[in-house]
């Protein structure tokens, strides 16, 4: 993507919970001539987005439709109960799923988590959102169970959460649609992720290095090779065989003496 195929803004799209601030930061300090767009997006529709065109590029919870899209893993989240802050739980600082065997484990349509066997007993009602089973641990209905960065976002006063080591984990991913090559903008966004430098040699806005001069070596008295000499030289007139800076004639100044006698 070169010249009038370039946009003029770069769209990022990303799901609740995880925060591009460190990387959309970078590039505005790269990039300050083209605007980044951000897109929120609810982590089942997020492949469909970037699959339609509706972001370049996306921070997006794994799996993806490796078919359609390309990802790069970034980090892997560990798994939180949350609980009321007066629950029993809040005495050990880990949580393992046989603790939560007498609990109600809400599971929103939104879960993250990819569960085989879902610990604990069962709500009547899956709650729609996050959000919606937040409210109803708050409530004391029963606990839940989520990737650490969406416990941090729906934060309360009332609330706290403990790891669960043994639960699934969440994968958070850089992905895009598959293309070739891969867009401009998209290889600058995937260097910056990956920590490249400015002046990598991948991505649009790589800077070269400028070309230094090779410093010319000094002069010096000293010959060189081919018997050449360098620098400043005493002056001598060539088959005179007389010193520089000597009168004519070839004689020494000095006092005249008497003629000596025959």
């Amino acid at each position: 993507m070169t010249g009038s195929d370039t946009p003029s803004s770069f769209r990022l799209a990303y799901v609740p919970g995880v925060t591009p601030t460190k990387w959309v930061r970078v590039w505005h300090e790269r990039l300050p001539g083209t605007p980044l767009e951000l897109v929120q997006v609810p982590p089942a529709d997020a492949g469909r987005l970037l699959a339609d065109g509706g972001a370049e590029a996306g921070l997006v919870r794994l799996p993806v439709d490796r078919d359609i899209l390309s990802a790069i893993p970034l980090y892997t989240e560990t798994t939180v109960v949350v609980i009321p802050k007066d629950h029993a739980a809040t005495a050990a600082e880990e949580v393992t799923l046989p603790d939560l065997a007498d609990e109600i484990v809400l599971h929103p349509l939104d879960d993250v988590l990819d569960w085989e066997t879902l610990p604990g007993r069962p709500a009547i009602e899956r709650p729609a959102t996050t959000a919606d089973a937040i409210e109803l641990v708050a409530a004391g209905v029963g606990v839940l169970l989520v990737p650490q960065s969406l416990a941090r976002l729906h934060h309360r006063k009332d609330l706290t959460y403990r790891p669960v080591p043994e639960a699934p984990e969440s994968r958070v991913a850089l992905s895009w649609p598959q293309e070739e090559p891969t867009p401009d903008l998209v290889e600058e966004f995937i260097g910056i992720v990956r920590g490249r430098t400015v002046n990598s040699t991948r991505g649009r806005a790589a800077q070269q290095p400028t070309a230094k001069t090779k410093p010319q070596p000094k002069r010096s008295g000293k010959p060189t090779p081919g018997g050449k000499q360098q620098g400043k030289q005493t002056a001598k007139q060539p088959g005179s065989g007389r010193r520089a800076g000597a009168p004519k004639g070839g004689r020494t100044a000095g006092k005249r003496g008497k003629p000596r006698g025959r």
